[in-house]
């Protein structure tokens, strides 16, 4: 059974020499085209973050607002890391809804033939970490249509319709359904891979250099 939201410490192209490296058959994967990404895309870097997250959770913020910050600042930029967003939403009730707008906005941003590192994904799924204390199951969607008005090119209004229709939970459901079978029962879980080998996992808020050691960055 699927935990919540934890305290603290608790087909690739190439590979840092070049070289084409493929990625691992690891649960975590499953699935992986169709899921945001901090660009390079997966395995055209040497290092691959691959993370389970929940919007409600107070460890995904720590998380997502110290070490996960540096290492995009620092090595995402630099070529040398990938970091995939997996929703799993356990903690507070407003996280399913959250995760379904998560879903809704990638959607919108496909069809409009964006590439999975659009900021729309990535700037909501950062609104509501930054407000997560304002957050409610009666509130969500008001407010990220509100978030998305203001700060994005989305159309807000179709994106919530669509949350609130819970028209893409199938992909939801494909994110929950990898961390089940990847062992992932709380909230955050970094799976960590380089160069085509599965490193560690790492479970609640940790800091960079847990992150940076695992990942000989």
């Amino acid at each position: 059974m699927l935990a919540g939201c934890t305290g603290d410490a608790g087909g690739g192209v190439s590979g840092g020499d070049g070289e084409p490296w493929a990625l691992p058959g690891h649960p975590a994967l499953a699935g992986l085209d169709g899921q945001p990404v901090i660009s390079p895309e997966p395995g055209e870097a040497p290092a691959l973050v691959v993370g389970f997250e929940d919007p409600s959770c107070i460890s995904c913020q720590r998380s997502e607002q110290g070490p996960l910050q540096k290492l995009q600042s620092d090595h995402v930029a630099a070529g040398e890391l990938t970091f995939v967003y997996r929703g799993l939403p356990i903690t507070y009730p407003w996280g399913r809804p959250a995760t379904q707008a998560l879903e809704s906005t990638d959607a919108a941003v496909r069809e409009a033939g964006a590439g999975r590192d659009a900021p729309a994904f990535w700037g909501l799924k950062d609104h509501y970490y930054a407000e997560r204390e304002a957050f409610s199951v009666d509130n969500v969607h008001e407010r990220t249509e509100a978030y998305l008005a203001s700060e994005t090119d989305r159309d807000a209004a179709a994106v919530v319709e669509a949350a609130r229709e819970k028209r893409h939970d199938d992909q939801v459901s494909v994110d929950t359904d990898a961390a089940e079978r990847a062992d992932a029962v709380a909230t955050p879980t970094f799976f960590l891979f380089r160069e085509g080998e599965f490193r560690t996992t790492i479970t609640g808020a940790q800091s960079y250099d847990v992150f940076a050691s695992a990942l000989e960055l």
